[in-house]
């Protein structure tokens, strides 16, 4: 019977064994999970201070390129200004040497006219009356 009591007593220690193996390769396994943790922690606080990084430059830059933008638009804005009173000014002018040719000539006729008149008052007279009566009879048929 002793040799059962060995046999058991092998297997005890043959038990013991693997369930230290097994522990060992628990604990092996625990600490390299560990690491794996720590690790990607770490490279995920890196990535994410890199984004923010990069963020931060990317909006520091759309800034900087906005406001580049605002004032090359502001500028233009007073070149444009700039041009278009130029350009009313140009076209007042001309506008005001045509008034005074049309004045100069709307003068002109009314001496013409009023000579005319003078030198034959019965017909001027006459053009008048014609005149008014074709303008009332155009005016009654409306």
């Amino acid at each position: 019977m002793a040799k059962p009591e060995a046999t058991a007593d092998e297997v005890k220690a043959q038990a013991r064994e693997a369930a230290d193996e097994v522990g060992r390769h628990t604990r092996r396994a625990a600490d390299e999970a560990t690491e794996a943790y720590e690790t990607a922690r770490e490279r995920g606080a890196e990535l994410y201070e890199t984004a923010r990084e990069k963020g931060a430059e990317f909006v520091e830059t759309a800034r900087q390129r906005g406001a580049e933008y605002a004032e090359t638009v502001r500028e233009r804005g007073h070149d444009y200004a700039e041009r278009a009173r130029d350009e009313a000014r140009r076209l007042y002018r001309q506008g005001e040497r045509q008034a005074h040719e049309v004045a100069a000539h709307a003068e002109e006729y009314y001496d013409e006219v009023s000579g005319m008149v003078r030198r034959n008052p019965a017909q001027a007279l006459g053009i008048a009356a014609g005149v008014g009566f074709l303008l009332g009879l155009i005016i009654a048929r409306r």
